[in-house]
């Protein structure tokens, strides 16, 4: 069997869903025994797409831009994407929609369905392009990953799809995340001039990570004399988000990082005190996985997918006003000091979640879907 994932994602986006595609096409080379892994990308000179395994045939086409194809397909939906990717006996789509495509088996990973829950929180331009292709693609693909029960329950209510081609596939925490030494976390809060402690948030700067009340719960907690940190790559909407760093009556305690390299992570991650994610949505949230097996304690909405994936090894507030999670954040950072079990637990929790995990249960699902083709 040849399996071919479209690598778009992975050259033109840094995080997201392009560091999903890079570490699932990674996991993949690992474990797709005698079948044939190959990718495809409009241009493979941009920047984020890293190496390809060497076992991945890779192929790119440079005569035809990759807005172009886009704009023949959304005015046209044409041509197929197999004439620009080569014959595969499966294609696996990455980013939410599929391109259009006269043979294969398809597969597509729809990620979560927010945009249909909350779309106040979306992008305009996106939420649009999304709405207008979801369902025709849920409809067209043979079969739909997602990265939890929890986001396949809202595909098949909010799209009406059958259960039975919705799959939910748990995504893993990349080999690099792990407890770092001293030295590293040291070395990385000198380079960032954090020598106080902290309370840490990793994600993208836009209104469905609900920053306004993590900023407003740091306002209420002053009796903890350390800094917020705030890590992440503005993303739209993020205006008010950024006033309200500016304009906080602690806004001098609030050190606003931007983007932090995957190398830098686990040192960011283990300096913390707490790592707080107070989402109104996920689909199934990795900075709080990754930062548990780092040994960070974790706080986080108790909605969407974080009882699922964080189940006991987090504290969860119910609730989504400021004084839901003042007390909830005190006892958490009481339970930080004098006692190592919980983290211990976390650890072990947040270390079940593995890309090889996740990329034997794609193969399983490819194969089964090739044999019922046959």
């Amino acid at each position: 069997m040849h399996v071919c994932v479209d690598y778009q994602a992975a050259v033109t986006q840094r995080a997201g869903i392009g560091r999903y595609t890079r570490h699932l096409v990674d996991a993949l080379s690992n474990t797709k025994n005698t079948d044939d892994l190959s990718v495809f990308s409009f241009d493979f000179r941009r920047q984020g797409d890293g190496s390809i395994p060497t076992n991945v045939h890779q192929r790119a086409v440079r005569w035809c831009p990759g807005r172009v194809a886009q704009a023949l397909w959304k005015h046209l939906h044409w041509p197929p994407f197999e004439r620009f990717a080569g014959a595969a006996d499966l294609y696996h789509f990455t980013n939410y929609v599929l391109p259009p495509g006269r043979r294969g088996i398809r597969v597509v990973s729809v990620h979560d369905v927010s945009f249909l829950r909350l779309p106040e929180f979306a992008e305009t331009r996106n939420l649009q392009y999304l709405r207008t292709n979801i369902r025709r693609t849920v409809a067209e693909a043979d079969a739909i990953v997602t990265l939890s029960a929890f986001s396949a329950s809202e595909i098949v209510e909010l799209l009406d799809v059958d259960p039975a081609r919705v799959h939910a596939i748990h995504i893993g925490v990349a080999e690099h995340i792990e407890p770092p030494t001293t030295d590293a976390i040291a070395h990385l809060r000198a380079q960032l001039e954090l020598e106080d402690p902290y309370l840490l948030f990793v994600g993208t700067i836009e209104p469905r990570k609900n920053l306004p009340l993590l900023i407003e719960l740091y306002e209420r907690l002053t009796d903890y004399d350390g800094r917020l940190v705030i890590a992440g790559m503005p993303g739209w909407k993020c205006e008010p988000i950024m006033a309200k760093m500016t304009s906080s009556a602690r806004a001098d305690r609030i050190h606003y990082l931007d983007y932090v390299s995957d190398s830098d992570l686990p040192a960011l991650y283990a300096g913390a005190d707490l790592l707080i994610s107070p989402s109104f949505y996920e689909g199934f949230g990795l900075p709080p996985v990754e930062a548990m097996l780092c040994g960070t304690p974790v706080i986080a909405s108790h909605t969407a997918s974080h009882p699922e994936i964080l189940g006991n090894a987090a504290t969860l507030v119910s609730g989504f006003e400021v004084d839901d999670w003042v007390e909830p954040t005190r006892q958490a950072l009481e339970r930080t000091v004098g006692s190592t079990d919980h983290i211990e637990n976390a650890r072990r929790h947040a270390a079940s979640f593995t890309w090889a995990k996740t990329a034997e249960a794609h193969w399983q699902l490819y194969r089964s879907l090739h044999e019922a083709a046959a």
